[in-house]
């Protein structure tokens, strides 16, 4: 069985599979080689556990003729009914390889193969995906074979776990490796970071609209309710934020106690700045609603009438590594950084939502009124900050 196509096939795998650098292009090329290969396969099924805040673990599953479909679950597999039930609850508990003929009556105990002799499966292998830390993800083979699998096409499919595993275990550790680089730096410092951008002083200059936001009265807040309510409302307030943000085109970059700050980068020709500028209003309006829009009921705690602030500003930045020592933060510093955070202040002393400064008016003013000029801390000059003109008119009508 073990054919020169096979041995090709094997080796292919073994140097990275560079022709195919996607996951589901390299396992649908996978399956197609093992086909020519003379392997009698129907469907193959890969699964595999990452680490992700969303996302408990991925599957692959090719039909013979039919390519890939790919799928992704939420929650923990193992709490699925569906996962007791089924042949690789066998495979991971003994961490070997399980076999069915789907004539053998001890079939029927599993649902799943229903499902597969609908299809007219005969056979069925399930295989320990092994990873160097000795974790395990799975696969599966099945044919229509008349006989099912051969000793030999059992031997040829045992073989190729190995290579296969270390092919899934390094594409699945870059891939977790990005998540997480997304999740705690978001995706445009992640990606910098991961194509090598890591030393104190990298840093790039960047033209970008400014989002500073925080929570009105988060330190009475705080003082008055548990610590771990106090983790869950941030949780529910950031979560009114982060969502409009990140579909109108921004990067959280980070979250400072009750404080967000975000960055709307703008193309370095800057034609595209009045509609980035046009975006970031669009999510302060969408978050202005949702946050003022928010409750939090836990037990005795009972909390509505949430307000926050959020500075909006438009300049220039250097984005890139900070730090000491061997701990750097990728973030972004300067005089615009500065002057959106003395803005958001002066919203909080005047009860104000959104504040923006000339800079982005003068790409963004429709909808905003002038608030008056204010002296800036650490600046010589005054700074011309403007308000939405619906708060000027709530305000007027006592609302």
């Amino acid at each position: 069985m073990q054919s020169q196509p096979f041995h090709d096939l094997i080796d292919w795998l073994i140097d990275g599979a560079r022709s195919e650098a996607e996951p589901v292009a390299m396992m649908t090329r996978t399956c197609e080689r093992l086909v020519a290969a003379g392997l009698p396969l129907h469907r193959v099924g890969v699964f595999v556990e990452t680490l992700h805040p969303d996302i408990y673990g991925y599957g692959f599953v090719w039909r013979d003729g039919q390519g890939i479909v790919t799928s992704e679950t939420t929650v923990d597999v193992e709490s699925l009914e569906e996962y007791q039930r089924s042949p690789l609850k066998l495979m991971y508990d003994s961490g070997g390889e399980v076999r069915f003929r789907l004539d053998d009556p001890a079939s029927r105990a599993y649902p799943f193969f229903d499902d597969m002799r609908g299809e007219g499966v005969t056979d069925y292998l399930a295989l320990p995906l092994t990873f160097m830390d000795r974790s395990i993800n799975g696969a599966s083979f099945s044919t229509r074979r008349p006989g099912g699998f051969s000793d030999d096409e059992l031997v040829a499919l045992r073989r190729l776990t190995g290579p296969l595993a270390r092919l899934i275990e390094v594409i699945s550790l870059r891939a977790i490796a990005t998540t997480l680089l997304d999740t705690y730096v978001g995706n445009r410092a992640g990606a910098r970071i991961l194509a090598g951008q890591i030393r104190r002083g990298h840093t790039d200059t960047m033209r970008t609209a400014i989002w500073l936001s925080d929570l009105r009265g988060f330190t009475a807040l705080s003082d008055r309710l548990p610590p771990e309510v106090v983790v869950k409302l941030l949780n529910a307030y950031f979560d009114c934020q982060v969502g409009p943000i990140l579909r109108n085109g921004g990067e959280v970059l980070k979250f400072m106690g009750d404080g967000l700050l975000a960055v709307f980068p703008i193309a370095a020709d800057g034609g595209d700045e009045a509609d980035v500028c046009a975006r970031m209003l669009a999510a302060a309006h969408e978050c202005r609603g949702t946050v003022a829009a928010m409750n939090y009921i836990e037990g005795n705690h009972i909390i509505e009438g949430f307000r926050f602030g959020v500075a909006l500003h438009v300049g220039s930045v250097l984005y890139g590594n900070i730090g000491g020592g061997n701990r750097l933060d990728f973030t972004c510093i300067g005089p615009a950084v500065n002057l959106a955070a003395r803005l958001e202040r002066i919203a909080g002393r005047l009860g104000r939502t959104v504040v923006a400064s000339s800079d982005f008016i003068g790409l963004c003013g429709e909808g905003f009124v002038e608030l008056g000029e204010f002296p800036i801390d650490g600046l010589s000059h005054t700074e011309r900050v403007y308000g939405l003109e619906v708060e000027t008119l709530q305000a007027a009508e006592g609302l």
